[in-house]
């Protein structure tokens, strides 16, 4: 477990967004956010899309961290 959590709880520290405005935006519990954060629970495929278009609307700076966190550093495809 832990690397959407791990890349959920960097992103919340350095764009100052708590876990309860997160869940708030998500229309979810802050116990689920909390077991996310602290790796005791992955979230589900859906509710990682979940997350990021939540952490877009509070923003978007915030949003393309997680994906990039979240996924890895993939290589740019070339025209």
């Amino acid at each position: 477990m832990g690397r959407a959590g791990s890349a959920l709880r960097q992103v919340l520290e350095t764009y100052g967004i708590s876990q309860n405005k997160l869940a708030v935006t998500m229309g979810t519990d802050r116990a689920n956010v909390n077991r996310w954060v602290k790796e005791l629970r992955d979230p589900a495929g859906d509710v990682i899309f979940e997350i990021k278009e939540a952490l877009r609307q509070l923003s978007p700076d915030a949003a393309n961290e997680f994906v990039r966190l979240y996924l890895g550093d993939t290589p740019q495809k070339s025209l």
